[in-house]
């Protein structure tokens, strides 16, 4: 059939989903097409069981594992998505092809598959044609990712006390036979990756602290390091290294130092329990040659400068450093946890503005073009190539770094130029920065606006290494604040509503941005770019899309059944490429930008949605 939405016509394929829990769910799935596209040939109708499971159970095994090795983590199979964002440099960009920008108007459903209710913040792992997914709730499914039928399910017993809501981690760690989950009780598990059989498991944290589980795991030679949340006390605070094999824990990184230490002036006397700087968002990146691990930490807690130093916010610099670690990269040693250096985006934070995600790693000529990029470091030679870390924080900016030394190569605004930007000013020869001085609280009932908020959060950004250019999602959202009092995201003051969201292609040789696609409702995906030359990108609309790597026109669409979160990635079976995407409910994430679109109210549909070119006849 056709359906007709704002004068645009789609192809609808519709799924049914049987829960016991919930009942009849209806869902559309829809392939874009020009106005002179046929209808659609079929109508589907599928139906498929969720069980509520209550304990581990192994349904099934996988068959033939091959053990993963730490150089297929190096260099992982196109086939494969071992990791978050699929390579140690979260580049989230694959070498498969077989879909692209000629035949991805011919994308259909392959197979879907509910998951159980509950926040679902998730980027599933693929490895040799299963499907390793964080189970909302507290649990983690093995599915064969030709079908999405259930090989085994391991669901983790929580205490009576926790909520299933606290199940947040964003994706799953593999090595040798190991599955590793960061679960919503504090602990990390090892999992038999044939079985899903409890084969390790210690606890970190004390769930009943507040802390949780958030971030998610990587495995660097033989350890598995992971990040969190740390609400209520430093001790919470840290990045921590676990024994792959054995669980024992081997170091602990804390985001924030005690009297005395290294950093311990920043913080102008602030008591050890105010000095929380948390790594709660996506996990960090591996550069194997220089042995260092990159990790983005948040904003300090409290929020703001007077409830962390008794009332004056001119207790700390003006300038960085302010309150280290917090909204800072940090490059440690992931043999000993050792700080090899540091970089701070936002000194001594006002708004809860994190720097908490995805360092992209990279080599790119330098020669950022000033009419685009507003900070330029005058001493690096233009046109040489440096090896860089690439970020773009919560509050907007993009960064770019050495990633041997952390030197300050180039940083601007974004997604634009605005008196309201939270940093006033980069020193240009030493790279330190400064905060908007004057949107910082002074005294309690002051207002502020300051841009941005949320503009991009959790959902990671992607990089063409054909184009070099990274591709960012943004909403154009800024912060409406008052100290001690409310605080909630608007859309920036004389934005056009119909471009609130959307996506930039910006070239990291030069800092250009070569063209934005835009769009009225925001979205919570991940973004994913292959060497089809194609992006990758779902919003809070239920859409998801393929754009035109090189001109970001839309070559397709469909709706699914929800709010699509995170999550995307593409992998390959048996020679055909299928491209992956969960919906469900994000939690905090998605509440904020939703708040700010009153007129969206769409399903929190928690599934997986799988699609793949037709199989020739």
């Amino acid at each position: 059939m056709v359906a007709e939405d704002d004068g645009k016509k789609y192809n609808v394929v519709f799924v049914c989903s049987v829960r016991i829990s919930s009942g009849l769910r209806l869902v559309g799935n829809s392939r874009g097409n020009k106005e002179e596209d046929p209808m659609i040939r079929t109508l589907i109708f599928t139906a498929f069981l969720v069980a509520g499971a209550t304990g581990s159970a192994a349904v099934a095994q996988v068959k033939n594992f091959v053990p993963v090795t730490q150089e297929m983590l190096l260099n992982p199979s196109p086939n494969d998505w071992l990791m978050f964002s699929r390579t140690y440099d979260a580049q989230r960009f694959s070498p498969l092809k077989q879909i692209d920008r000629q035949n991805v108007g011919e994308l259909r459903m392959a197979w879907v598959r509910g998951l159980a209710p509950g926040t679902q913040e998730t980027i599933p792992t693929v490895y040799r044609g299963v499907m390793y997914v964080v189970s909302p709730g507290g649990g983690v499914h093995a599915l064969d990712a030709t079908n999405g039928d259930l090989i085994w399910d391991y669901r983790r017993k929580l205490p009576g006390d926790s909520s299933p809501d606290t199940a947040r981690t964003k994706s799953l760690a593999i090595f040798e036979d190991l599955i590793f989950y960061t679960a919503p009780d504090g602990y990390i598990v090892g999992l038999d990756a044939r079985t899903g059989e409890l084969r390790w498991e210690t606890k970190v944290l004390d769930y009943k602290s507040g802390a949780q589980h958030t971030s998610a795991p990587i495995v660097v030679d033989g350890k598995v390091l992971s990040g969190r949340s740390c609400f209520g006390s430093r001790e919470n605070c840290f990045i921590a290294a676990h024994d792959a094999r054995t669980g024992k824990e081997v170091w602990r990184f804390y985001t924030t130092p005690l009297p005395g230490e290294p950093g311990d002036d920043s913080w102008g006397g602030a008591p050890v329990d105010l000095r929380r700087a948390s790594t709660w968002g996506l996990p960090g990146s591996y550069d194997p040659v220089r042995k260092l691990v990159y990790w983005g930490i948040a904003n300090p807690t409290p929020n703001t400068r007077m409830q962390r130093h008794g009332g004056n916010p001119d207790a700390i610099s003006r300038s960085a450093p302010a309150d280290l670690y917090s909204n800072s990269t940090v490059a440690l040693n992931p043999a000993t946890g050792k700080l090899v250096w540091y970089y701070q985006h936002l000194p001594g934070d006002d708004w809860d503005s994190d720097h908490t995600h995805e360092r992209v790693l990279l080599r790119t000529p330098f020669n950022p073009d000033p009419a685009a990029v507003k900070w330029i470091n005058p001493r690096i030679s233009r046109g040489q190539e440096r090896d860089v870390s690439v970020s773009v924080g919560e509050p907007g900016g993009i960064w770019v770094l050495d990633r041997a030394t952390g030197e300050f190569l180039w940083a601007t605004p974004f997604p634009y130029d605005v008196p309201e930007f939270h940093i006033s000013k980069v020193d240009l020869e030493t790279g330190k920065t400064y905060i908007n001085w004057d949107r910082v609280f002074k005294k309690d009932g002051e207002r502020y606006l300051v841009c941005f908020f949320n503009t991009r959060s959790y959902w990671p950004t992607a990089y063409h290494p054909g184009r070099n250019s990274l591709y960012i999602p943004y909403a154009d959202s800024c912060l409406d604040m008052t100290a001690g009092g409310p605080r909630f995201g608007i859309p920036r003051p004389g934005s056009d509503p119909k471009a609130f969201a959307g996506v930039a292609k910006v070239n990291l040789a030069t800092g250009r941005v070569d063209w934005r696609y835009t769009q009225r409702f925001p979205g919570n995906g991940a973004m994913l770019a292959t060497a089809g030359d194609l992006i990758f990108w779902g919003d809070l609309d239920r859409r998801f899309k393929a754009l035109d790597a090189d001109t970001g026109k839309i070559l397709w669409e469909t709706i699914l059944g929800g709010v699509i979160q995170v999550s995307t990635i593409t992998y390959a079976v048996n020679g055909r490429q299928y491209v992956a995407v969960l919906t469900g409910n994000g939690g905090s994430g998605t509440e904020g930008l939703l708040g700010q679109i009153r007129e969206l109210k769409p399903p929190r549909h928690n599934a997986i949605y799988v699609f793949a070119l037709p199989q020739p006849r």
